[in-house]
């Protein structure tokens, strides 16, 4: 029974409620911009996560910091025909984030190698180095023992479960490698790469930890046996290859593909390993491998880094899409009922950032989203925890004040005029530009955004009435010249769904990502 003063108050808060709802007006109830925001609330609401997960896919956007989620975003909607702003990539429909900090130890601005170390071993390192602790001495080799961090992936195979490891970029780049390597310098990917003390003090290069990777696990854990690395794609072809034309793919573009200066053939050296592998090299070669019965995979699809998205069609042979090799390694690892643990790197984000191309940065990262949305097609959220997130930003802004659905890659366009805004220079100016970089050129149609590396910086306020900032060859204007564009230090995001996603909030340090795989697959357990 209510007491006299409970039904007061229940009566009482009830007409406050009607009455605050008939304060609305209808304009404001009706309005899609209301009814929208609410239904994220209610669904909110609705959530009941669970804590522990079978399988956990980390994607990683390099370099894909803020600006670039916002632009991406709106050029994503323009591509289908709409304004662009009100859409949301893949992964932001996530029902959880946070805000990370990127810090490397000893960086206030840090670079791929130390963060991805942070988050595949949850513990912060020095700028440039992979797989070590911050007591590392960059570049010296006799440092390392004793300094090796253990990566989730190391810890998901040592409890059984399959492991894959994807990037458009070198597979021996600094983020991809993180997950798998220990190494003093993350530009040792061959031996070529290395000082001969390094090699002499027993340091091994990271091409040839990813291929002895199972067995220098099983060294290191005397008693442990695991089955290596399931799937691991990418590029980076010619850190394998002896330095010799005989050992050159078939589409090879340098007179000689090969770097490594040891002749050893370390493509070889994995068939031998694992014989009823499948080393492939074009895109025929990868849709061959079928996933039903494939048991180990190594695709290593061009010389360095795999093409741009909007260049991969002008590959040599034929490359896979980011996409396309997400849906196959996950075919191929959800084979394993103990569970998998997949790292997926869209690599070309950050490198047509640091060529100061938009265009290119932008695409990959729409491409990335697709691969985001094939793997949450593809698995079952009950069981699968999708973690996105960025190793760092990049000095790219997005300038005031275009109009709503103005091109994102085009020049500003202020609300209420069809003419391009002009500064005070009296010349206009594009929405997207970068601090930093090697600035301005008009290289049209060009869809390779490394094609700027052949000409010379050109930094400063450019005339480009008479250009179309669209193209995927315009590379935006900068103010202080630079050989690259550099990263940025401002925090990235982290989006989260699955089991175990709900403890994705607040700001946390980079590390944190490695804990919320652990949590969720219980890599620590007993």
């Amino acid at each position: 029974m209510y007491s006299r003063w409970m039904l007061r108050s229940l009566i009482a808060s009830l007409l406050a409620t009607s009455a605050h709802a008939a304060v609305l007006p209808e304009i404001q109830k009706s309005s899609a911009w209301y009814s929208n925001a609410e239904q994220v609330i209610n669904t909110k609401l609705q959530q009941n996560t669970k804590d522990k997960a079978k399988n956990v896919i980390l994607f990683v956007g390099d370099g894909m910091g803020i600006s670039t989620l916002t632009a991406a975003r709106i050029l994503q909607g323009q591509m289908a025909g709409q304004s662009g702003e009100e859409g949301y990539l893949s992964f932001e429909t996530f029902p959880y984030s946070a805000q990370v900090k990127t810090y490397n130890v000893d960086a206030q601005t840090p670079d791929s190698a130390g963060t991805m170390t942070a988050m595949i071993s949850g513990v912060k390192t020095d700028v440039g180095v992979i797989g070590v602790d911050e007591d590392i001495e960059r570049g010296n080799c006799a440092t390392v023992k004793g300094n090796e961090l253990v990566s989730a992936v190391e810890l998901a195979e040592i409890r059984g479960l399959s492991t894959g490891v994807i990037s458009t970029a070198r597979i021996t780049h600094a983020t991809p490698a993180a997950t798998y390597a220990k190494s003093a310098d993350r530009n040792w990917e061959d031996v070529s790469d290395m000082p001969e003390a390094a090699a002499a003090g027993g340091c091994e290069d990271i091409a040839s930890q990813l291929v002895n990777f199972e067995k220098n696990l099983e060294m290191r854990f005397p008693g442990i046996d695991v089955d290596g690395i399931e799937v691991a794609m990418g590029g980076g072809r010619r850190h394998f290859l002896p330095k010799d034309a005989a050992f050159n793919s078939a589409d090879a573009r340098s007179e000689v593909e090969g770097d490594r200066t040891d002749s050893r053939d370390l493509t070889a050296e994995w068939q031998a390993t694992y014989e009823h592998g499948a080393y492939v090299m074009d895109k025929a070669g990868f849709d061959a491998i079928d996933p039903a019965t494939a048991t180990k995979v190594l695709g290593l699809f061009n010389e360095s880094h795999m093409q741009y998205e909007a260049d991969r069609a002008n590959d040599i042979a034929g490359e896979p899409s980011l996409s396309e090799m997400t849906s196959k390694a996950i075919d191929i690892l959800d084979n394993n009922d103990k569970g998998y643990l997949l790292v997926v790197e869209s690599g070309r984000i950050d490198h047509g950032h640091h060529a100061g191309n938009a265009y290119n940065a932008l695409n990959d990262t729409v491409e990335f989203a697709k691969a985001v949305q094939a793997a949450a097609d593809a698995t079952n959220p009950e069981d699968t925890l999708i973690l996105v997130t960025a190793d760092h930003s990049h000095v790219f802004t997005i300038a005031g004040y275009p109009k709503r659905g103005n091109p994102i890659l085009g020049k500003v366009v202020a609300v209420g005029s069809d003419e391009p805004s002009l500064a005070s220079d009296g010349m206009p100016y594009t929405t997207l530009g970068y601090t930093n970089g090697r600035g301005f050129a008009d290289l049209g149609s060009e869809t390779n955004a490394d094609a700027i590396y052949g000409i010379d910086p050109n930094a400063g306020r450019k005339d480009i009435t008479a250009v179309d900032t669209t193209t995927p060859g315009f590379h935006q204007e900068t103010t202080i010249p630079l050989s690259s564009e550099t990263h940025a230090g401002e925090d990235i995001s982290l989006h989260a769904k699955g089991p175990g996603a709900h403890l994705a909030q607040g700001v946390v340090e980079q590390n944190v990502v490695f804990h919320l795989i652990n949590q969720a697959l219980g890599l620590l357990n007993d």
